[in-house]
């Protein structure tokens, strides 16, 4: 298979403007416009995903850069973005749409289908008066975040390829009055869909029932295979159900390794339950519930590490609202949301449960799950390297073990009050009922020796900006594995220096 296998089936099923007008606008009665990319005139292709190339089903396109660049494109690929709306931060936002993606379209490969599309390709009607551009830092981001997140067993969307534009791109990362050029660059991203809860949310704010219900009779028909309810009421509360499952999964194992989305607006909420839109993201650092990267969500921190479990139920609550008229059963959708608050700390806990070694949750737990987040949070111990402290046999275990995810000197009581969990933990995992050799098999997979650390990122982004790309392969190479010590240098906690570095520990929304 190759490019010219790619069809834009969206494109033949809803209604479109065909103009390829690229000024911005409100485009009321269309679902998507096609757009031609910018023109590039010295693109050079860093890196392609063979592997993910070959998987998807288009194989090797190395010798195809320019498509990869988004230039000189088929005539079987007729590219366009597509209309969606949403709540940021809360707020409704009305009409936003692909402002910086442009679709390729999807290619099948069997029984799998996979949509492709280019991120910082040009500008579309929604791209609210900005340029559609993406800048190299943020790409980079974005590469190899995605892949990170892909190989941690995290659902996800997956990168393609990374090519640098040739352009200078002017973007003020910290909003701060002094824009500064920037190396553009073209990040092609798949997924089996990009649908959002915003597409849904759109519709249902212009009162368009007819197309709301043709957007997810396709979404069920294309993406959620399991759901044959004859019943038209009934199938799109199974929907709706099989969507709050899906979230769930996803969230609870953004817990687990330690992902802060940043931004979790309702336009950034995937209907297929994946990580998408890799912005002011971090892995976690020192244990906060209330960090916040983004600088934009500031004071109010609505999307803080602690809280992303309720901003999805918030949201899934949104997209229960845009779907209403599908159900028109207020009962039952509230009865979904309720389970999900209930199931969210059920899963949260067995999560935990995992990540310590208990072979399953007992009725004591909670308070021990509550007392170590307490511990985590009063210490700011490292997330990632106090797990991996624990992967040893119980009784081996002791306070120095943890010094390596110190953010400050502890004083006396502090390590005192680790020395007691010790204690309690210890006491706790001799009421497994497996082996101590599987307990520590479990945390080996459950918890990461790798995370793509927002310094580590800032590094090889400084190296490849200045055309060196050695510390961005090392980094691929790394969260390849996530679950082994492949670099020992890379699994350190945070160095000072990096504390309060714009694009380590404070991003915005440009990143």
């Amino acid at each position: 298979m190759n490019i010219k296998n790619i069809t834009q089936k969206f494109t033949k099923v809803f209604s479109g403007d065909f103009s390829g007008n690229p000024m911005q606008r409100q485009t009321p009665d269309v679902m998507f416009c096609t757009v031609e990319p910018a023109d590039f005139d010295q693109t050079e292709l860093i890196d392609f995903n063979e592997e993910l190339s070959f998987e998807i089903g288009l194989g090797n396109l190395e010798n195809d850069k320019d498509f990869l660049a988004a230039q000189n494109l088929p005539d079987n690929v007729r590219s366009y973005a597509t209309a969606y709306a949403g709540h940021q931060f809360g707020n409704w936002a009305g009409q936003l749409g692909d402002g910086r993606a442009i679709y390729a379209g999807e290619i099948q490969n069997g029984n799998h289908q996979t949509e492709i599309q280019w991120k910082g390709a040009g500008a579309t009607p929604y791209s609210r008066h900005a340029d559609g551009r993406a800048v190299l830092r943020s790409s980079i981001r974005e590469y190899l975040m995605s892949e990170a997140m892909f190989h941690l067993g995290v659902p996800t969307t997956r990168a393609l390829s990374l090519s640098k534009t040739g352009e200078d791109v002017i973007r003020d990362i910290q909003y701060s009055g002094n824009p500064q050029k920037e190396q553009g660059a073209v990040v092609v991203r798949t997924a089996e869909s990009f649908l959002r809860f915003g597409h849904f949310e759109l519709l249902s704010a212009r009162n368009q029932t007819d197309l709301l219900k043709e957007l997810a009779d396709y979404t069920i028909e294309n993406f959620y295979p399991e759901i044959n309810s004859e019943n038209n009421s009934n199938k799109y509360i199974d929907w709706f159900q099989a969507i709050c499952d899906r979230t769930l999964n996803m969230i609870i194992n953004w817990y687990r390794v330690g992902f802060v989305h940043g931004v979790m607006n309702t336009d950034n909420m995937s209907i297929l339950g994946l990580t998408i839109d890799y912005g002011p993201y971090s892995m976690m650092d020192g244990y906060d519930l209330e960090f916040t990267p983004n600088t934009t969500d500031l004071p109010g921190k609505r999307y803080a590490f602690g809280k992303q479990g309720q901003i999805s139920h918030w949201n899934l609550a949104a997209l229960a609202n845009a779907i209403f008229p599908l159900i028109n059963d207020s009962e039952i959708l509230e009865k979904i949301l309720d389970d999900y608050g209930k199931r969210f700390w059920t899963e949260h806990d067995k999560m935990l449960a995992d990540k310590f070694g208990f072979d399953e949750v007992l009725q004591e737990d909670e308070r021990f799950f509550t007392g170590w987040q307490q511990l985590m949070q009063d210490l700011n111990l490292d997330y990632t390297l106090f797990f991996q402290s624990l992967e040893k046999p119980a009784s081996e275990i002791k306070t120095d073990d943890f010094s390596n995810s110190f953010y400050r000197n502890l004083n006396e009581n502090e390590l005192k009050r680790l020395s007691n969990f010790i204690e309690k933990y210890q006491e706790r995992k001799l009421k497994n009922k497996i082996s101590e050799r599987e307990s520590l098999a479990l945390m080996s997979k459950t918890n990461p020796k790798f995370i793509l650390r927002n310094y580590l990122l800032f590094e090889a982004i400084q190296d490849a900006e200045n055309g060196d790309y050695k510390m961005f392969f090392k980094l691929k190479e790394a969260l390849r594995n996530p679950y082994e010590n492949l670099f020992p240098e890379f699994n350190q906690k945070r160095p000072s220096k990096y504390d309060n570095q714009t694009g380590c520990s404070q991003l915005s929304c440009s990143s």
